[in-house]
């Protein structure tokens, strides 16, 4: 269905024709003097110049003929040539009851059902998810939200991060500390156990371990780096170890993501790019794209219209090694073959620019993916702290995400459990559901490649543009609404007050909303949103006297009303990732 402001554009391109101007000028927007009108029309101050006519009569005109249209309450011309139209509300409710009928609330089939791939995890194994993680899974699970409801089909995957010289150094670390093990005897013929020789907490601790003492002792070094070559190379024992490494880190990681109500429908690694590799290297040398630079393979990306450098791809190191850009090409390869995806989004840190600019340019030249793949980055800004520097724990440390996420619900636990009747156990629930609110609004409603204050106090506050807000409205709204028999959606009357008006006036731009988010790739429009519906419904529930209101038509029409509300505000907080508790 057609969104209401273009029905109203529609309305004025109509007019501006029957005039004899062309439809272009008749565009309406909404008002930037919500004092005066509604919406506006400033389409007579263009025409003006290219029909060689004062502005103020072309607008007279228009303005005439849409005297008596269903749609306005009041059309004015206004010197030196506006068009200031207020909506009839009748026409209003009407609309915003086809709206409430309709399973996406007006929103259309932008994705055509074509095939998008978003990558937004990117951790590494082995290690736990730190704050670092936090944005990429966060503005990723929003996207990928988002994009199916506008017809995407979508697919997540987290590529994780399981290949190169930390396993090695994991590898050689276990060996030294036991050297006993099975997965060390050249002579052992299988099978290997099942269980793993560690726990997620010993492998914690292992590689930082391994880390630190290869930056000091050469000769461990060199023999993790040997580790390396050899899993690589396929030796059993080493494989079989690093498997159980990918089950630990694994398991520990779609634990984390879940508290984080975020999930991947791939878990694909960087091991799986492997087998690509080498076909990808003999093609980009066949296509006479790869050359031998300083003893390394690279491959031109530079284009004539770059105003700034940008350095070759490189594939091979001169010592032989490859590299990241050589692992997303050959993913990029593998995706094409099980997917064929229409577009693949990269949610990755904004520092990363030019490596995915590089491989996207040697994507496209190399035909590793068709010409019409809409290869995307989208970088995310800096989560930082009150000083303005990157998150850090008390003492300076990198924060575990495990321990942000209980920090934080131990602080709204606190908050919601003075003067509260209810248990423990659902208090810590309730707790919950607003911290991950509270954390994923408070990331969200800023621009993604923005750096943004990570505020604990201001995030989990019950007042302002905050998650916890949003969920008080919808709980409000909940709470009228069960007291109530089963209240009909679809069944608006027109406007009665103000702020009844206003609520309105906002639900119809739910659609819009969500389709610019979803083109934009920009979740922070929705935040803004339901920022203003919240806004919208307080000040109506402040005036208007629902359940006293001794009218039954009338009352219908409200609870209706709320009705519609909630459905807007609990599917915009499902897109960005969390959900309201039955009460607070």
């Amino acid at each position: 269905m057609k969104k209401f402001i273009e029905l109203l554009s529609d309305k004025l391109k109509q007019a501006f024709v029957a005039c004899g101007y062309d439809e272009s000028y008749g565009r309406v927007g909404i008002s930037n003097r919500p004092d005066l009108c509604e919406y506006q029309c400033n389409g007579a101050m263009a025409a003006a110049k290219a029909y060689k006519k004062a502005p103020f009569m072309i607008a007279d005109e228009v303005v005439a003929k849409l005297e008596g249209d269903e749609a306005f309450l009041e059309v004015a011309s206004v010197k030196p040539g506006f068009i200031n139209l207020k909506v009839n509300e009748a026409y209003l409710a009407s609309y915003l009851n086809e709206v409430a009928a309709d399973e996406k609330l007006g929103c259309t089939n932008l994705g055509q059902n074509k095939k998008m791939i978003i990558d937004y995890g990117g951790p590494n194994v082995a290690k736990p998810l730190h704050v670092g993680h936090l944005r990429s899974a966060i503005i990723g699970e929003s996207i990928k939200r988002i994009s199916r409801y506008v017809g995407w089909d979508v697919v997540g995957d987290v590529h994780l991060g399981d290949w190169g010289l930390q396993m090695g150094l994991i590898i050689e670390e276990v060996r030294t500390r036991h050297p006993e093990l099975c997965y060390f005897d050249d002579s052992f013929t299988g099978p290997y156990p099942e269980e793993a020789p560690f726990t997620i907490s010993e492998l914690e601790e292992i590689y930082p371990t391994a880390s630190a003492k290869s930056k000091v002792d050469e000769e461990y070094a060199k023999r993790a780096h040997d580790v390396t070559a050899f899993l690589q190379q396929g030796k059993p024992g080493y494989r079989a170890l690093w498997q159980h490494i990918l089950n630990v880190s694994i398991a520990d990681l779609k634990k984390n993501y879940s508290f984080l109500n975020v999930e991947f429908d791939l878990w694909k690694k960087e091991s799986d790019a492997q087998p690509y590799i080498p076909d990808m290297i003999k093609s980009l040398k066949d296509q006479g794209l790869a050359y031998e630079s300083e003893g390394a393979l690279v491959v031109d990306v530079k284009e004539e219209t770059d105003t700034k450098e940008v350095p070759p791809c490189i594939i091979v190191k001169s010592d032989g090694a490859t590299l990241y850009s050589t692992t997303d090409l050959a993913t990029l390869v593998e995706r094409e073959k099980l997917f064929k995806p229409d577009s693949v989004l990269y949610v990755v840190d904004k520092r990363q620019e030019m490596h995915f600019n590089q491989v996207f340019r040697c994507a496209k030249k190399a035909n590793i993916v068709r010409p019409e793949t809409n290869l995307k980055f989208l970088g995310f800004g800096t989560m930082n702290g009150k000083d303005g520097k990157p998150f850090k724990t008390r003492d300076g440390g990198v924060m575990r995400l495990e321990v942000l996420l209980k920090e934080i619900t131990e602080a709204v636990y606190q908050k919601t459990m003075d003067n509260r009747t209810v248990s423990e156990e659902e208090g810590m629930e309730t707790a919950k559901m607003i911290a991950l609110a509270a954390i994923k609004y408070g990331d969200l409603s800023n621009q993604a490649s923005k750096d943004y204050v990570f505020d604990v106090e201001r995030f989990t506050s019950f007042e302002g543009d905050t998650g916890p807000y949003i969920l008080y409205t919808i709980v409000r709204i909940k709470s009228i609404l069960s007291k109530c028999e089963a209240v009909s959606m679809n069944a608006l009357n027109q406007a009665s007050s103000e702020s009844e008006k206003a609520l309105q006036l906002i639900l119809t731009r739910f659609a819009e909303c969500i389709e610019n988010a979803a083109v934009e790739t920009a979740p922070h429009k929705i935040c803004a949103y339901i920022y203003d519906v919240a806004n919208a419904f307080n000040r109506f529930y402040h005036e208007t006297k629902i359940l006293a209101e001794t009218d039954k038509e009338k009352q219908t029409g409200y609870l209706a009303l709320l009705a519609l509300t909630r459905k807007v505000l609990e599917t915009s907080i499902d897109l960005l990732g969390f959900e309201a508790p039955e009460r607070m």
